[in-house]
């Protein structure tokens, strides 16, 4: 059997906080965020709002399953990618399935950080070949302002509040996820990570040199060779949609494959790193933007903590 997307929904806060306002918060500039990250705003809960990442997630889902005309009664499975989760344990997804009426799924959390989309994608496609559920749900749900260090301009700058999630039904086999190729090096885990909330010293960390050097070399790569086990080279993409960390990782990925940028999906400047939640939701603006067609050979990549790194190619 085949896994399509089936629906998609998000769901974002109404602040929006643009680099203006960043000037008053730490040393830093418009010009100097924008030319090298790409990023002029990204969405941000208030700090008094009480929302969780749960909160967030469960509205992208219901949003999924209404765009998809499926009950939440018919999802088998609810798997969800949080940074920064509702509670230690347990998983932000059980959070999820109650709020949105799941009674009849199993959930579970991915700890892949920022991959953590592509890696769920793979596991709804592997459970619903396997018959193991018809409908899964695979959400990102980041608050990611509640962990920034808004004392880093090197970190605080990037990141931004939001939540996306992808319905994948059972569907004919030339159709959905065709394949997927997961990658990680635990050796790489000092590079990018947060501390536990409650440590004096948390708060996000990142060595900025070291993930775009990872993140250009492994995902470019990932993308190859995910393309060449399925018999196909980066020219036969139609559609690109990549991780939206920084639009010079992006820029630079993108020309190593030799890809226009009209097969390349960008949001970035206007939603900032959401993590977990930028893939599904970058994805949502292409299907908007009727920029997604039946028949059309997309690739889906991620590069995140741990170091992980990933790419699921989809058939429209």
């Amino acid at each position: 059997m085949g896994a399509i997307i089936r629906g998609l929904g998000i769901s974002v806060p109404d602040r929006i906080l643009a680099n203006a306002d960043l000037e008053k918060i730490v040393a830093t500039t418009d010009e100097w965020i924008t030319s090298r990250t790409g990023i002029k705003q990204r969405h941000i809960l208030q700090s008094e709002s009480p929302l969780k990442a749960s909160d967030l997630g469960a509205a992208a889902c219901r949003m999924a399953l209404e765009n998809a005309g499926v009950s939440p009664l018919e999802v088998g499975a609810v798997i969800t990618g949080a940074v920064v989760p509702d509670k230690q344990f347990p998983a932000t997804a059980c959070f999820i399935q109650e709020k949105i009426g799941a009674k009849n799924a199993f959930a579970f959390d991915i700890t892949a950080a920022c991959s953590s989309f592509v890696f769920g994608a793979n596991m709804a496609s592997l459970l619903i070949d396997a018959g193991q559920c018809e409908h899964a749900l695979v959400v990102g749900a980041e608050v990611l302002s509640r962990a920034v260090d808004w004392t880093d301009r090197n970190t605080c700058i990037l990141f931004g509040d939001g939540a996306a999630a992808a319905l994948f039904s059972r569907g004919p086999a030339e159709r959905g996820v065709l394949r997927s190729l997961l990658r990680s090096d635990g050796g790489q885990a000092d590079i990018l990570y947060l501390d536990n909330i409650g440590n004096p010293k948390a708060g996000m960390r990142m060595d900025g040199k070291q993930v775009f050097k990872l993140a250009v070399s492994e995902v470019s790569k990932v993308i190859e060779d995910t393309l060449a086990l399925s018999g196909f080279k980066p020219a036969d993409l139609d559609l690109l949609v990549m991780h939206q960390a920084n639009v010079r990782i992006l820029d630079a990925i993108s020309n190593r494959l030799e890809l226009p940028p009209e097969k390349v999906m960008i949001n970035v400047n206007r939603y900032g790193n959401t993590s977990s939640a930028s893939v599904p939701l970058a994805l949502y603006e292409a299907q908007q933007a009727g920029r997604l067609k039946p028949g059309m050979l997309v690739a889906l990549a991620a590069v995140g903590g741990g170091m992980s790194w990933g790419c699921n190619l989809l058939r429209w």
